[in-house]
């Protein structure tokens, strides 16, 4: 059974309808002991499904520890959004509720190969030295 209905399926095939280029989903899961790793695939490949421009690319996060290792990706579930490069975009946990909406997001962001950031955000973030590792953690409600 699909987890998104017709509508918000309709809704998110509109909305990435003029993706201007290709994105892949690396998608890390493992069958045993993972809270979501199935359900998290399963959204990601119906997302996928939505548009020519998305590819789902599924991994065991412990078969396949070196493409996890190269990802930089520690837990699972996880999903790195990739377009014509690795912009570090990465979602851990199911994407559901409000963080859907993220998702998107980030696949019209990666797909457009633009942070959205203004002249003043890039010039301050230009000034940074070192590399910045920046979550942000949510819970469910």
């Amino acid at each position: 059974m699909p987890l998104l209905n017709n509508h918000i399926r309709k809704e998110v095939a509109s909305t990435l309808a003029d993706l201007p280029n290709p994105v892949t989903f690396k998608v890390f899961t493992q069958a045993f002991e993972c809270q979501y790793c199935k359900e998290t695939r399963e959204l990601v490949q119906e997302v996928a499904a939505l548009s020519d421009k998305l590819t789902a690319e599924v991994y065991d996060f412990q078969k396949d520890s070196q493409v996890a290792e190269s990802y930089g990706i520690d837990k699972v579930p996880a999903i790195a959004i990739i377009g014509a490069k690795d912009y570090g975009i990465r979602i851990y946990g199911i994407p559901s509720g409000y963080e859907f909406g993220t998702l998107i997001e980030d696949i019209r962001l990666v797909s457009e190969g633009d942070s959205g950031l203004s002249p003043e955000t890039r010039a301050t973030v230009a000034k940074l030295t070192r590399p910045v590792r920046i979550q942000v953690f949510i819970t469910p409600t």
